[in-house]
């Protein structure tokens, strides 16, 4: 069946047209028309009623959402992520698991298996493995009973249940150095993460193959006149590409404008690093059984350490926005197609021929109004008094 979304304005990386269509057909994009051209015949036509047509979103950081965690180990509860990560925009997502007893991390790869085998909502192409190769002193809200020093066999053996795309890593500790160079043979993304490292230190695991810093700026060395550590790593070198978490917490709105005017938009990349408490009410929560409390949104240890984001992946595109005026044509690049390009994940993160038909129409705001996961409508917002219905 051919579907036709049009009166929508097309936002793709260098792409920026106002009152277009887009086709699609057996879930792939076949045609982007202009205004003024032709509007091809299609069964069924959605008017997308002038709003932003974007790639859907790829989140390649989060831990869960709406009560849901990758590390319960269950296919329900990767569904009930997918399903909500749908309302962020977001069609792809790497469950990313936290520093957990093996087994606890092999029945989370089974249960992204299991899901992927008919995956109803987003898509899940690989698995985020975060810890358990973290610097204990650097654990943040990762649980520090379980740390313990880089294991190929160990990650080798999770990669075999299920591919893993990323691993953080803490790339000072024991061992990290060839366990970089094994897992980037092996085609898994290496990051930094919950790290003391020195720039040495980043230059030396750089020659064995890492290619990402994890949640830029949180739980990692920070920029100091004689040692610039991995924050100052992560400001000038153009060869890694940095995750962010804009919500205004994890990085302040000065902090977002400076790394939006150090590095090339290529190597920006916006994550949510979202756990369970995301899309629900403030309260007491556990996170790696650890006691989290999240007050006005914001999620912490009882130490007072963040304890990941209850960010929605719109709401981090719309704060960037605010931050630096830039472009959504150029932003659109930290939404999708780097993390597309930096993990090989093909035809996604454009809206151009043969490309995947996984879109989100945005209003000018950033709200999400509908996600579609290959050229399938997954999610349509209410209309406020449904909503207003549903609450009664």
């Amino acid at each position: 069946m051919r579907t036709l979304i049009q009166n929508v304005r097309v936002i793709s990386p260098g792409m920026d047209l106002n009152r277009a269509s887009v086709l699609v057909e057996n879930g792939l994009i076949r045609a982007v028309i202009r205004l003024g051209q032709m509007v091809p015949a299609a069964e069924k036509v959605i008017d997308g009623r002038g709003q932003i047509l974007m790639p859907g979103f790829v989140d390649i950081h989060t831990h869960g959402a709406n009560g849901a965690d990758v590390c319960d180990g269950t296919a329900a509860s990767i569904r009930t992520i997918a399903e909500t990560k749908l309302k962020e925009g977001v069609t792809t997502f790497l469950p990313t698991t936290i520093t957990a007893p093996n087994e606890v991390l092999a029945k989370s790869m089974e249960a992204v298996k299991a899901y992927a085998q008919d995956a109803e909502f987003a898509k899940t192409p690989g698995v985020h493995i975060e810890g358990p190769f973290i610097n204990r002193k650097c654990a943040g809200a990762q649980n520090p009973d379980f740390v313990r020093k880089s294991d190929w066999s160990e990650l080798k053996a999770l990669h075999d249940i299920y591919p893993v795309s990323v691993v953080s890593v803490a790339i000072e500790t024991e061992g990290a150095l060839p366990f970089t160079k094994s897992a980037t043979e092996a085609g898994i993304t290496v990051s930094a993460a919950h790290t003391d490292a020195s720039y040495m230190d980043f230059l030396q695991a750089k020659k064995k193959g890492m290619t990402h810093l994890t949640h830029f700026c949180n739980q990692m060395t920070p920029l100091h006149h004689r040692e610039i550590g991995l924050v100052g790593a992560g400001l000038l070198d153009d060869d890694v590409k940095l995750e962010l978490i804009c919500d205004g917490v994890h990085l302040n709105r000065d902090m977002i404008k400076l790394i939006f005017k150090s590095r090339k938009m290529e190597d920006l990349m916006l994550i949510t690093d979202s756990v369970a408490a995301s899309w629900c009410e403030d309260g007491v929560r556990s996170f790696g059984g650890l006691k989290v409390e999240v007050k006005d949104g914001v999620a912490r240890l009882e130490n007072g350490s963040l304890a990941g984001s209850t960010l929605r992946f719109n709401e981090g595109l719309k704060m960037v926005r605010s931050v630096t005026g830039l472009p959504l044509a150029e932003l659109v690049k930290t939404t999708s197609w780097n993390q597309a390009q930096s993990l090989g994940l093909e035809g996604i993160g454009k809206i151009e021929n043969g490309y995947s038909a996984d879109f989100v129409l945005l209003d000018e705001e950033m709200n999400v109004m509908s996600t579609f996961v290959n050229g399938v409508q997954k999610y349509k917002k209410a209309s406020a008094a449904k909503e207003l219905q549903a609450m009664a």
